[in-house]
C-alpha cells in the first residue's frame, strides 16, 4: 500500500486526482476536503463498482488509520489505493480549505 503526503495529496488533487474520504456520513458532513467524494468505510464494497480501474484512488480519513486499512482492503481487490497520511485533520491544520456537507458526492 502506497502512503503520501498533504502536499502530495494537494498537488495530486489539483491535478484532477479521484480521491475518496472513508469517514462516516456525519463526519464528512461536518468538513471536508474540496472535491472528495464520500465512500464510508463501512459501506466501502457497496462503491467499489465507481472507483476508477485505469488510475490511483486517494484514501482520505480524519488522521491516516482509516484510510491505510481502506487503501490495504481496496489494493486486495485489484485498486490502486493511495492512503494520504495526516488525512482531513492534518489538511484542515496546515489551512487547507475544508468544505461541509453541502456539495456531498458518493463514490
Amino acid at each position: 500500500m502506497r502512503e503520501v503526503d498533504l502536499d502530495v495529496f494537494a498537488s495530486e488533487l489539483a491535478e484532477g486526482a479521484f480521491a475518496i474520504d472513508v469517514r462516516e456520513p456525519d463526519e464528512y458532513r461536518a468538513g471536508h476536503v474540496p472535491g472528495v467524494r464520500t465512500a464510508p468505510l463501512s459501506e466501502l464494497g457497496a462503491h467499489l463498482p465507481a472507483l476508477p480501474a485505469d488510475r490511483p484512488v486517494y484514501v482520505i480519513c480524519a488522521s491516516g488509520n482509516r484510510s491505510a486499512w481502506a487503501a490495504e482492503r481496496l489494493e486486495a481487490v485489484g485498486v490502486r489505493a493511495v492512503s494520504v497520511a495526516g488525512g482531513t485533520s492534518g489538511w484542515a491544520r496546515t489551512g487547507r480549505p475544508i468544505v461541509d456537507g453541502t456539495d456531498a458526492r458518493s463514490a
